[in-house]
């Protein structure tokens, strides 16, 4: 969900709050794949194909908005995702039983129209665990690979950078990245060899495998020329339309890339989950996500796939210790509930409003400039 951020970032389009229409998306193809009884893998894939349509075209749609919107993007989306949320719950509520014929006790309420408030994904004919149940393995023994393999791709980058006389020979960056993946290698051999209790935890290694693939679409498509233009579209527009580039055209697919991208996150998220909270699953993605990639150090402006899966760490981590933190610094663990809200919601406000001074600014300079 978080990756769906970056390309209408780097695009010029700001902070996409119009991904809460792809996490509605993704909850269609859920509902559809539930009443049909598809469980298991297949089930998770149907999903991720069923997304695909309605996706595309909520996103084309979206992009037509803000394309006539520029430089108010991020409010037009917002705006956008509360009329798309008002849809949704009209053919939830009232076209499910009358005009669209569904059937099954399960979804539909009991006066024969509209859906549950809850489904339950955890049925025997349920989504949950779909796609985390394919492969899982024990977690320090996957972390001991990885910062195995981890050591080995530094010390041959260090060497290849060094050999062109690459980077400056930035060796504080080299040192940092091998402390930190020897320091994940021994930690991780010391529980294997103890017997460690935290060996009955396992990961998801499907589940990982397909985030990073996400992620190295997002890198891998900077280098496209369709990549290029994202990145001359964002800096200036102008610039970009007079040296041949169809803003208009790069932007939608931005768009559209980053509303799909959200409804395959919020199925990811919901197969995890078990339960999906038919009128409320989706109404906090977009301020949610917003709020981690601004955490990890991206702005309105700038972002960064590694910022988005470090804005994940510390939004996740911000969940955890806040409650404790609340718990024992004030006796209440509600204070600490209170701080993560403020955090989550005030750096939102904070990026904005930094945006916003630093238009004024560079328009004051550019009045400055032309008067002298």
């Amino acid at each position: 969900m978080v990756l769906s951020l970056v390309l209408p970032v780097i695009a010029g389009v700001g902070l996409n709050f119009g991904i809460v229409i792809g996490a509605m998306a993704g909850q269609f193809a859920i509902i559809a794949v539930t009443h049909f009884k598809v469980s298991g893998f297949p089930g998770f894939m149907l999903c991720i194909l069923l997304t695909i349509p309605i996706a595309i075209v909520c996103g084309i749609l979206t992009s037509m908005l803000l394309n006539k919107t520029k430089g108010q993007e991020m409010i037009s989306s917002m705006i956008a995702g509360f009329f798309a949320n008002g849809v949704y719950q009209f053919i939830l509520l009232f076209l499910v039983g009358t005009l669209i014929p569904l059937k099954n006790k399960a979804l539909v309420l009991s006066r024969g129209i509209g859906i549950r408030n809850n489904v339950d994904l955890s049925t025997a004919t349920g989504l949950k665990y779909s796609l985390d149940n394919v492969l899982k393995y024990p977690m320090f023994h996957v972390l001991a690979v990885v910062s195995a393999v981890a050591i080995i791709v530094i010390f041959i980058d260090y060497y290849i950078k060094r050999k062109n006389r690459a980077d400056g020979n930035n060796n504080f960056k080299y040192l940092s990245y091998l402390i930190t993946a020897g320091s994940i290698l021994a930690v991780s051999m010391m529980a294997i060899k103890t017997n460690s209790p935290l060996l009955i935890i396992k990961l998801p290694l499907v589940t990982f495998l397909l985030i990073a693939a996400l992620w190295l679409f997002n890198v891998l498509i900077m280098k496209t020329k369709l990549g290029q233009d994202f990145r001359s579209v964002g800096q200036d527009m102008d610039i970009a339309k007079v040296t041949g580039i169809n803003v208009n055209r790069a932007r939608t697919i931005a768009i559209t890339i980053s509303i799909l991208l959200a409804s395959w996150g919020q199925v990811i998220f919901l197969q995890n989950i078990g339960v999906l909270s038919t009128y409320g699953s989706h109404v906090q993605t977009a301020l949610f996500s917003i709020a981690a990639i601004l955490l990890g150090g991206a702005s309105v402006i700038k972002a960064t796939s590694g910022q988005a899966i470090l804005g994940v760490i510390l939004f996740h981590t911000l969940f955890i210790v806040s409650p404790k933190a609340g718990n024992n610094l004030f006796g209440d663990a509600q204070i600490g509930e209170f701080f993560r809200a403020f955090v989550s919601y005030g750096v939102i406000g904070v990026a904005i409003g930094l945006h916003e001074w630093n238009k004024i600014v560079r328009a004051a300079r550019s009045r400055r400039r032309l008067d002298t």
